[in-house]
């Protein structure tokens, strides 16, 4: 096999790993928690170094993701703050009326990032 070649089944199979070594298996384990099989530690370590980059590009968007997550409330209060002043009366309806359609969207954006729970980190997800 080509060593550019990536196996999206070993990414997977990163993707849900801790990483962290269990004496009792002598495994990695996946991030629930589950040892790893035999054949689960053969192959994650037969990983290639482009699945290696793959599975890491991949944890970086996922990390990216989740910050933007965790600064969605501050975003969404800097966002709002100069349509709340522009208005006498001041609620959230109100300071929808005076977007745009590009506004509107950037609105929904932040709004779900605040209301939808973060995703778990899966392969080719992110």
């Amino acid at each position: 096999m080509p060593e550019t070649e990536i196996r999206p089944t070993v990414v997977a199979l990163l993707c849900d790993s801790n990483f962290k070594y269990r004496r009792d298996t002598k495994t990695w384990s996946h991030g629930d928690g589950r040892p790893f099989t035999k054949e689960e530690q053969a192959t994650a370590l037969d990983a290639t170094r482009a699945e290696f980059e793959e599975f890491a590009a991949q944890h970086t968007r996922y990390m990216e993701y989740r910050r933007t997550t965790e600064e969605a409330p501050e975003a969404f209060q800097q966002f709002l703050a100069p349509f709340m002043e522009r208005l006498t009366t001041k609620n959230l309806g109100n300071a929808v009326e005076l977007m745009t359609k590009d506004e509107k969207a950037e609105f929904d954006r932040l709004f779900a990032l605040m209301i939808e729970r973060p995703r778990r980190f899966t392969a080719y997800t992110f």
